[in-house]
């Protein structure tokens, strides 16, 4: 299949394109459009050089020594020690999908030609993406404010040879796989390794992952709460939809719809159309306002995100030779803000998820036994897996605390104010992780849960979910390990399967179904 082609700094970069590039699904390249802006931006630097101009980051030091002018002949050492002195990461190594996408954002930005760096720094980059020669990032060190600045220079280490990178299925020195390919160190001119760590490029590929991370736990969400709704025997009527055009919330509109056409024709549903009961808990009957609040913050993450991975974050932004300004366009606020949102709106996911799977358990609700199990006592059910969602809901609560609002003074005051966004960053993709375990369970327990209201089947979309779970997954009636079973549902939750199993069976009973394609809710 042929790949997709995106074109640097001259294309809007999406969600899904960026994904696509740090997955080998598309490739990028570098226009000659591209080239020439480059080219410009850099004769403003040269143009700066030639007149003895002091101009911040050209030609003086960094942060609280903005102030100290270095001569020509000085420049290009001044420029590899910035990339050294910075490179002050700890912890483990962030994933290489990460560290790639930062290098497809950095180049984008760089490629718009605001940036004023040397072409051969970015053709380099280039290469290691082509090659898949990825540094090796450590996760701790940002604060979000000149960007981020350590995890940025430990990804650009190896332009001097130096660090090391993941190539062919394995850790290298840098010189190692300059040697391989016959290359030499860059040597970084005037400008080039401020533009390198100055940017935003480690929270925004977070956000980049979050957005696709968040968009797949939230369809799923859907689903999973839908087979619940069936196996508790829940009502429909909260999802009816002139309900919600009178508080017309478009993401809790979104997921009403959804939910009217997950219960169509749903011989479960049917069944207990004039039954007593007159309300549902809030866990069942709140799920278009919870699951819709959510979808919000997720629309306002992507926004954001989307806007950040076409922007220009590095410092001073050129735009002539009597026009290099520094400003502030590496504070990483604009998105910290959105990245602490949507680790809440994830939590909540997780929260109501938790809520139902405790509901599921109590046995009040005719015809479920209590535990999920006929006979208790003796085995304990499904008792304990709740224990472990309760952990992790509660775990997210604590990783809720917004990093954005706190602040810590850096570069002996000169960066006073900092954004903590790479810190909202990490904390959110960890809530995400633990909203994928979460989910998991209850999907396991609505599998068990619908197998009591059998002879009777629900609507094409939940029943072929149904299926699919239960051809891997036995039903219980003892005490066994869990661990193969949460191993297979944590995967079908990961990998999104529900959503595929739900688009296939809409194509073939020619329902029309929301999903991620979605032109608002999709990430292409």
């Amino acid at each position: 299949m042929t790949k997709a082609v995106f074109q640097y700094g001259t294309e809007v970069l999406s969600i899904g394109i960026a994904l696509d590039l740090a997955r080998n699904k598309a490739k990028g390249v570098l226009t000659q459009a591209a080239v020439e802006k480059i080219k410009t931006a850099r004769g403003f630097v040269e143009e700066v050089l030639e007149k003895n101009q002091v101009v911040y980051g050209v030609n003086t030091g960094f942060g609280p020594l903005c102030s100290t002018l270095v001569s020509p002949e000085k420049v290009q050492i001044l420029q590899a020690n910035l990339l050294k002195s910075h490179a002050v990461g700890v912890g483990e190594p962030i994933p290489t999908e990460l560290a790639k996408l930062m290098m497809i954002l950095k180049v984008h930005a760089l490629a718009q030609g605001y940036s004023g760096v040397s072409l051969p720094v970015v053709k380099r980059l280039l290469l290691h993406i082509e090659e898949d020669a990825i540094s090796w990032v450590p996760a701790k060190g940002s604060v979000g404010a000149s960007g981020d600045l350590a995890p940025l220079a430990h990804l650009f280490l190896p332009l001097l040879g130096l660090g090391k990178v993941h190539y062919r299925g394995e850790w290298i020195h840098a010189q190692a796989f300059l040697d391989k390919k016959g290359l030499a160190p860059v040597e970084l001119q005037a400008k080039d390794a401020l533009s390198l760590i100055n940017g935003t490029q480690f929270m925004a590929a977070y956000g980049v992952l979050l957005v696709e991370k968040i968009q797949v736990a939230l369809d799923q969400a859907d689903i999973i709460a839908a087979m619940m709704l069936e196996a508790l025997a829940g009502s429909q009527k909260p999802f009816t939809a002139l309900l919600h055009r009178i508080r017309p919330h478009p993401g809790c509109q979104y997921v009403a719809e959804r939910f009217r056409t997950l219960l169509k024709d749903s011989g479960i549903m049917n069944s207990h159309i004039g039954c007593s009961r007159v309300q549902d808990p809030y866990s069942l009957r709140c799920i278009p306002q919870v699951h819709g609040a959510s979808r919000q913050a997720w629309l306002h993450l992507k926004e954001a995100i989307l806007t950040e991975i076409n922007s220009v974050t590095d410092n001073p932004i050129v735009l002539g030779s009597n026009a290099i300004i520094s400003g502030g366009n590496f504070h990483g606020q604009p998105i910290a803000l959105p990245l602490d949102y949507a680790a809440m709106a994830a939590a909540e996911i997780g929260n109501i998820s938790d809520r139902r799977i405790y509901l599921s358990l109590e046995g009040k609700f005719e015809g479920v036994p209590k535990l999920l199990l006929k006979e208790t006592g003796l085995n304990s059910g499904f008792m304990i897996p709740q224990y472990t969602t309760a952990s992790l809901v509660t775990e997210n609560k604590t990783l809720c605390f917004p990093a954005s609002v706190d602040s810590i003074p850096t570069s002996i005051g000169q960066e006073d104010h900092v954004s903590m966004g790479a810190t909202s960053a990490r904390k959110a993709l960890q809530v995400v992780k633990n909203l994928e375990y979460i989910l998991a369970i209850e999907l396991m327990c609505a599998v068990q849960g619908l197998d009591f209201r059998q002879p009777l089947k629900s609507g094409p979309l939940i029943q072929a979910c149904y299926e699919y779970v239960r051809s891997q997954m036995k039903h219980r009636e003892q005490d066994e390990l869990f661990i193969d079973e949460l191993d297979f549902v944590i995967r079908t939750v990961q990998e999104g399967k529900l959503i595929h199993i739900c688009r296939e069976a809409a194509h073939l009973n020619l329902i029309n179904f929301k999903n991620e394609d979605h032109e608002v809710y999709g990430i292409y």
